[in-house]
């Protein structure tokens, strides 16, 4: 067989039906300016070794803006040298004074590990006593001296910074008095509830270094959202200067989206995406064509895997084609990475781990399992493709959920739309008043002091009447036994999180993870599939009483899912816009929920093949959310019809929403109800999965015509004939379910 060019294999993908959109990026040459006389000579030998003669636009501007004594946030497309924005101004400052110091953060210990290994090839190369360091919760103890007292750059994450350095800062004086940096990297990632708890340690942080007679600049790298500069100003409370100046080439780029064919017409189900994207796969592969597949879980991962393994094996060797996600030991991470680099690997599945700035080299193809979520997301694995000369191909392959089916049949959606905004809110109350504790641990908190931009005094008035601090003179002081970091998590914002004991081992029990109390009821209920680093587990039994799940390693051809009855009450009304017929609000909600059965889902098919009870007491949640009622209902419609259409809709609605406000699916929850308990209407509510809401629905109820646009827009261009799965959920019989569904959205005028 003649080993086909990707030139051959492009002219072939453009003949394939299947192809509803074919968007070309042109090629686009590099933008350099010489490196900066005043940067150290041992730094420009080091450079000069790696083949680096001169800087790119945007490391330039990066370089000079932060020797002028400004904060910045650096924002250019995977792949663009982001990181000599930051190296060449921390190498350049512990050059000229070694006893300066920089810290280092990023969302994930395997990041922190890959740029440790770039970082120190550097200072080989520069042949200077610069010592840098990784401190997780990997690094050893006898290392972990050494860091505190001789690290020039201290490499770590959020969580850790919050656990183990924030509170022990005593420990850290030489990088704390002494600290001229600190690097915020994927800046993207902290949003939602884990940037709101970010942004709390960072005030932290602030505060101690201004104790330690220190006052760092920081400097920011994010891929390509819409608000980068507010979403670093937000996180860090520093004023920020944005480069955006994009330098770096890139080759021409064809962004092809793809729609597997209709199997069912009547329900418009499609072929399963996995199998197209193995077959769309296996071609590039079967031509040693170097190429990437992003799938949205671990499990997804591993069935790609083992099926383009199985299909290709007579064309190239099994070790060829490697998996990549959460829960790889670092040293495999490492072997798959230097493996891409060099080519010996061809392809690669992998989880988002890999949209992160992990150096895999240039592939020539990506192959993308459904959408990502959201438009920066799909950017970010988009620019794994594409060799700074050579041609690149990006395939998404849609798969039949609603997002997916409206992203591919509205590709100007895509393409004409600047990525998300990007949403924290650190001043939520369960959030703060977490971080306050911590904060009146590391330091006493004097009468007149801010945290942030807030004046606390009320908050620690309360800590003081609940006895956990105590007021003396003019300052507050801990004065509780307990030790606060180690009981909040960064990634949720409930206080009392469920523990997840794994028992797989007889005699070896350990723990490998935990779950905010309100996801562990329908995650974590006995008999649930629980997916943790790739491997299945069974929830044996879950000790609600003392917040604990134990689990056993399985594997099995299912997952589970539950159902919740939730019952929602008004609470307060903050703002109101009144229209026509019908009202859009938002305020504060209680949600009430139980978990009543669980579904056993076949991962192949999808289909029901089992299911079962859950007993587990109801749980109240107070959260925010915006809600619209209808006024004016046809009096043709019978209430079962129109309790099916509210269904309906709010099944749209749970599918666009997220994509509208840049989240998970799983951050924002839809619920209707025929007659709700604050007015009697029909409404639909759309709600802040967290204890106190991080702003998600207030950003809904101030952009709802436009969700509403969208959602309407779904419905009409999916091609069932009267509802399915990708639009409205389901087929209603004999009641022209899709038209009434978008008549019942414009009511909300």
């Amino acid at each position: 067989m003649i080993k086909k060019t990707l030139s051959n294999l492009i002219d072939e993908l453009r003949q394939n039906e299947n192809i509803i959109n074919w968007h070309e990026i042109d090629p686009r040459e590099a933008r350099v300016k010489d490196i900066p006389e005043e940067i150290d000579d041992r730094i420009k030998v080091a450079l000069q070794k790696r083949g680096i003669g001169q800087l790119y636009t945007h490391q330039f501007s990066a370089f000079k803006t932060v020797q002028d004594g400004k904060n910045i946030v650096a924002v250019t497309p995977t792949a663009s040298g982001k990181t000599l924005c930051y190296n060449l101004p921390v190498l350049q400052s512990i050059a000229s004074d070694p006893t300066n110091r920089a810290l280092y953060l990023f969302p994930t210990k395997a990041l922190a590990q890959d740029q440790k290994s770039e970082l120190n090839e550097i200072i080989e190369e520069m042949g200077i006593d610069i010592k840098s360091y990784t401190y997780d919760g990997d690094t050893s103890p006898a290392i972990r001296q050494v860091v505190r007292k001789a690290g020039h750059i201290v490499i770590t994450n959020p969580d850790m910074l919050h656990s183990a350095i924030l509170p022990h800062h005593t420990k850290w004086v030489s990088l704390f008095e002494n600290l001229k940096y600190i690097v915020i990297d994927e800046l993207h990632t902290y949003r939602g509830v884990f940037g709101s708890h970010v942004a709390n340690v960072i005030r932290r942080l602030k505060r101690i270094c201004n104790f330690y007679g220190s006052d760092p600049k920081f400097i920011c790298t994010s891929a390509t959202i819409a608000n980068p500069k507010e979403l670093a100003e937000q996180l860090t409370g520093n004023p920020i200067h944005l480069i955006d100046d994009n330098g770096a080439p890139s080759g021409r780029k064809h962004f092809v989206f793809y729609n597997p064919p209709i199997v069912n017409k009547p329900l418009n189900i499609r072929k399963s995406a996995t199998v197209e994207v193995n077959n769309l796969a296996k071609n590039f592969l079967k031509n040693k064509i170097q190429t990437i597949v992003f799938a949205r879980s671990r499990v997804r991962v591993e069935i790609i895997l083992s099926h383009l393994q199985e299909l290709v094996k007579d064309k190239i060797a099994e070790k060829s084609i490697r998996g990549y996600r959460g829960g790889y030991l670092p040293k495999q991470r490492r072997e798959i990475e230097r493996g891409l680099r060099d080519g010996e690997i061809m392809g690669v599945v992998s989880t988002n781990a890999l949209e992160l700035g992990v150096d895999i080299g240039q592939l020539q193809v990506c192959v993308m399992t459904g959408y990502p979520g959201s438009v920066a997301s799909t950017w970010q694995q988009a620019g794994r493709a594409g060799r700074r000369h050579g041609e690149a191909v990006i395939i998404m392959v849609a798969s039949s959920t609603p997002i997916d089916q409206y992203i591919v049949q509205n590709p100007e959606y895509f393409f004409d739309r600047s990525p998300e905004s990007a949403r924290i809110n650190p001043e939520n109350l369960i959030i703060l008043v977490d971080h306050l504790k911590c904060a009146a641990y590391e330091l006493p908190f004097k009468e007149t002091e801010e945290f942030g931009p807030l004046d606390v005094t009320d908050i620690l008035e309360y800590l003081v009447e609940e006895k956990i601090i105590h007021h003396n003179g003019n300052s507050y002081y801990w004065a509780n036994q307990s030790f606060p970091a180690g009981n909040i998590s960064l990634r949720s914002a409930s206080q009392e999180n469920v523990v997840i004991v794994d028992q797989s081992q007889t005699g070896n029990v350990k723990i490998i993870g935990e779950m905010d109390r309100f996801s562990a009821m329908t995650l974590l209920h006995d008999e649930a599939i629980y997916l943790h680093e790739g491997v299945q587990y069974q929830v044996e039994k879950l000790d609600w009483d003392h917040k604990k799940a134990y689990v056993r390693e399985v594997d099995v051809e299912y997952y589970t899912d539950a159902n919740l009855a939730v019952q929602l009450k008004v609470l307060e009304i903050d703002k109101t816009n009144k229209r026509t017929d019908s009202s859009i609000n938002y305020g504060d909600v209680t949600v009430n929920a139980l978990p009543t059965i669980f579904k056993k889902i076949k991962l192949s098919t999808f289909e029901n093949i089992g299911s079962g009870p859950i007993n587990l007491p109801e749980e109240e949640l107070h959260t925010s959310a915006m809600w619209m009622e209808l006024d004016k209902i046809d009096p043709e419609l019978g209430e079962k019809t129109l309790e099916q259409l509210l269904l309906g809709v709010s099944h749209v609605l749970k599918h666009i929403a997220p994509v509208h406000v840049m989240c998970d699916r799983n951050d924002l929850h839809v619920v209707s109800q025929i007659r709700s308990n604050h007015t009697g209407l029909p409404t639909i509510f759309i709600y802040d999965h967290y204890p106190g809401g991080i702003g998600l629905a207030e950003d809904i109820y101030k952009r709802f015509d436009q969700v509403k646009a969208a959602a309407i827009n779904l419905i009409q261009k999916c091609p069932c004939e009267d509802g399915c799965p990708s639009c409205i959920g389901n087929e209603i019989e004999g009641i022209r379910a899709k038209q009434r569904s978008v008549d019942l959205l414009r009511s909300f005028k």
